[in-house]
C-alpha cells in the first residue's frame, strides 16, 4: 500500500531498475509492489511495469513508468549526509560508475537523471561554523569541488 505521502519520481521505463539500484546503494532501501499496467497506456504496453513502490533511505517513493516527456532536473534531489570521506566516496562512486555524472559542490547524477547531493557531515558543519572566517574558507573550498573531499574541508576550517 502506497504511503500517505509518497515522492513520484518518473521514468521513461526504467523505474524498476532505478529502484533495484537505490536499494541495493543506499542503507535503509528496498523494493516494495509492482504494478503491472492492466492496459495499454501511452508509454508501455498491458503487462508492463507501470509502477515500483521503493524506499530511499526510509523515504516512501513510487516509480511511475511515465515516457520520456518528462526529466528529471536538479529541482529535485536527495541530499544524503555522510559520515565520513568512504562513505562519500561509497555513495558518489556508486552513483556515477553506474552511468551517472559528476557535477559540482557534491551534487552527482544518476543515469536516470535524478540528482544527489552527497554531502559529508563534515561539510554541514564547517560551513555553519561559529567563526565566519572558518566558515568562508570551507565554503569557498566546497565551491571548488565535484565530490566533497573531507580532509580538504577540514584543512580549510583550520586556514
Amino acid at each position: 500500500m502506497v504511503s500517505k505521502n509518497t515522492i513520484c519520481l518518473w521514468y521513461d521505463g526504467a523505474a524498476l531498475d532505478a529502484a533495484t539500484f537505490y536499494a541495493k546503494t543506499f542503507p535503509d532501501s528496498a523494493v516494495g509492489t509492482i504494478l503491472r499496467a492492466p492496459g495499454d497506456y501511452p508509454a508501455g504496453k498491458q503487462g508492463d511495469v507501470l509502477t515500483v513502490e521503493f524506499t530511499v533511505m526510509g523515504i516512501p517513493c513510487l516509480g511511475l513508468n511515465g515516457g520520456s516527456g518528462v526529466k528529471h532536473n536538479e529541482a529535485f534531489s536527495f541530499q544524503v549526509a555522510t559520515d565520513d570521506q568512504a562513505e562519500t566516496d561509497r555513495l558518489w562512486n556508486a552513483i556515477v560508475g553506474n552511468g551517472g555524472q559528476e557535477n559540482v559542490c557534491g551534487w552527482c547524477q544518476d543515469k536516470w537523471g535524478l540528482s544527489w547531493q552527497i554531502t559529508p557531515r563534515v561539510l554541514t558543519n564547517a560551513i555553519n561554523h561559529p567563526d565566519p572566517a572558518a566558515a568562508k574558507r570551507a565554503f569557498d573550498a566546497m565551491m571548488q569541488m565535484g565530490k566533497i573531499d573531507v580532509a580538504a574541508i577540514e584543512a580549510a576550517v583550520k586556514g
